[in-house]
């Protein structure tokens, strides 16, 4: 397997700045590619080692895009997720003042965040989406645009100026990031991890998603991400994307899946991995009932009962 990490690219995208945060990084050879599939399809193709992509951001929610490349196709499995904090640049090539910009570009998981800006500052102005904020950056260098939305570090890259910083319409806005590989085995729990998987119901019926959900419910799971996805099978047919708190081995998330497993037409397990936002020590013990020492108690208590020794 090649030592390379696919990333969105080109070079100079938030992607990127998230990626070289992880010390592996520093050893591998970082290789950009045009869109979200085609990074994942190289790890598919046994092209790279990983893949790095945003998946989700805590303006808009889940990056379609990414969530639609891990449910279809060849399993995929992330190992790491980073979180960054994002604002925005406007560049432009020298010389551009404000008055003259009638186009802007950037990826489209950018427009909500600079939408209320951008109807501020430049409501006249046309909006045309990019496979990302560098390549927004790449096109305004080739005047194909006049301004891009992406990080003030991409200035210098592409020999433009940021002529407004520090634009967002939320604060503290942050886009998540995940590493992503073939499948193999987990690494070892941490005590702060997090679980994804998809779910597809087997039929459509009232109080389906309730099943889905009291499978985490009842054995005091707490869900980070719930995301449906259309299927492609018509109208109103769905699977769900899902954040659980918690890793495979710990006992009530194993019995959670093994639950859904039971109920559903197919489970997609896409890994298990350090949470970025909190440490070990800060995660609130499981509710009462639900640690791994109650369900092994819980185990043993059947076990002597079919045995006779209750």
């Amino acid at each position: 397997m090649p030592a390379s990490y696919a990333y969105l690219g080109p070079e100079g995208t938030f992607t990127e700045v998230a990626l070289r945060t992880l010390p592996e990084a520093a050893t591998r050879e970082l290789v950009p590619y045009v869109s979200v599939q085609s990074a994942l399809d190289a790890v598919r193709a046994g092209e790279a080692e990983a893949a790095f992509v945003p998946i989700e951001n805590s303006v808009e929610g889940g990056i379609t895009t990414t969530l639609d490349e891990l449910v279809a196709g060849a399993p995929l499995m992330i190992y790491r997720e980073v979180l960054l904090s994002i604002t925005f640049a406007l560049l432009v090539r020298p010389g551009t003042k404000l008055s003259d910009i009638k186009t802007v570009s950037a990826h489209p998981a950018a427009q909500p965040q600079v939408r209320n800006w951008l109807k501020k500052h430049l409501p006249d102005a046309h909006w045309e989406s990019a496979a990302s904020n560098a390549d927004a950056a790449r096109l305004v260098q080739e005047g194909q645009y006049d301004a891009a939305f992406a990080g003030e570090f991409a200035a210098a890259r592409y020999g433009l100026q940021a002529l407004e910083t520090g634009i967002h319409d939320a604060e503290n806005a942050q886009t998540r990031f995940v590493l992503v590989g073939r499948p193999a085995r987990p690494a070892a729990p941490t005590g702060a991890d997090k679980t994804s998987i998809v779910l597809w119901q087997r039929d459509d019926h009232p109080g389906g998603l309730r099943d889905l959900l009291g499978e985490f419910a009842t054995r005091g799971i707490n869900l980070m991400l719930l995301q449906s996805r259309p299927t492609g099978a018509g109208i109103g047919n769905y699977c769900f994307c899902i954040d659980a708190e918690g890793h495979i081995s710990d006992r009530r998330v194993a019995d959670a899946l093994m639950g859904l497993k039971r109920i559903c037409l197919q489970v997609r397990y896409l890994g298990s991995y350090p949470r970025a936002d909190v440490r070990p020590g800060d995660v609130q013990p499981p509710r009462l009932g639900t640690s791994d020492d109650e369900f092994t108690a819980a185990a043993d208590w059947v076990a002597r009962c079919q045995d006779g020794r209750f």
